[in-house]
């Protein structure tokens, strides 16, 4: 499992390279659907706080995660679809994904609905892939495509987050999303972890393969 992983690696990071040299088509225009639904995700998170946080309208923060995760999926499609694909929305997306999870792991802390080392562990990995934006920048590039695991290791974290709440109450309904919710919480992170080592080892591939450019280097 370790070498197909390390192979599909080297695999994008070759393909990144290669794209480096030969971009595809993109639209200038940051007025795009793709792009809208990206913002309204943006614009979800402050919400999804406050009713995690204040009311503790639990019922309300699970449909504005719903909504989310809805959005989340349409974006990505449409943009293919209606070639769509801007540099804004390659970054609004991942953006998107993080925060909410970021977010949501936060009011979990404070409700004691996961441990904080399981919530450290998430962070420690962003901060730790924060780190390489500038080397990225350095190589010409602002960040690199969201590898398919780590998309489908939020997408296990989103939907294990409504029913954790969930299992938080003490009705029937609350004793079978249980199960659902560690298990999803379990696999979700380790998909997230494991999907941030394969995205360091993108990193070191493409600062070996692609050249430095700005002030003093030649691509």
């Amino acid at each position: 499992m370790v070498k197909v992983a390390g192979r599909e690696a080297a695999d994008d990071a070759a393909a990144i390279v290669a794209e480096s040299e030969h971009p595809p088509a993109v639209t200038t225009s940051a007025w795009t659907l793709p792009n809208a639904l990206s913002v309204l995700r943006l614009l979800g998170v402050p919400l999804f706080l406050y009713l995690l946080l204040g009311p503790h309208a639990d019922g309300w923060a699970i449909v504005v995660l719903m909504v989310s995760g809805v959005t989340d999926y349409l974006d990505g499609k449409l943009a293919r679809l209606l070639n769509q694909t801007s540099k804004l929305g390659a970054l609004l997306d991942p953006a998107a994904d993080r925060l909410y999870v970021l977010s949501t792991l936060i009011a979990f802390v404070l409700r004691d609905v996961v441990p904080w080392w399981l919530a450290a562990l998430i962070v420690a990995r962003d901060l730790v892939l924060l780190c390489t934006v500038p080397l990225l920048r350095g190589r010409g590039l602002r960040v690199l495509p969201v590898h398919y695991l780590g998309k489908a290791a939020t997408f296990c974290l989103l939907y294990a987050f409504p029913l954790l709440l969930l299992a938080k109450d003490d009705s029937i309904l609350a004793t079978m999303s249980a199960p659902i919710a560690y298990a999803l919480t379990i696999w979700g992170t380790a998909m997230y972890l494991w999907a941030g080592i394969l995205y360091l080892v993108q990193v070191r591939l493409v600062l070996r393969d692609l050249p430095r450019v700005g002030p003093g280097a030649s691509r």
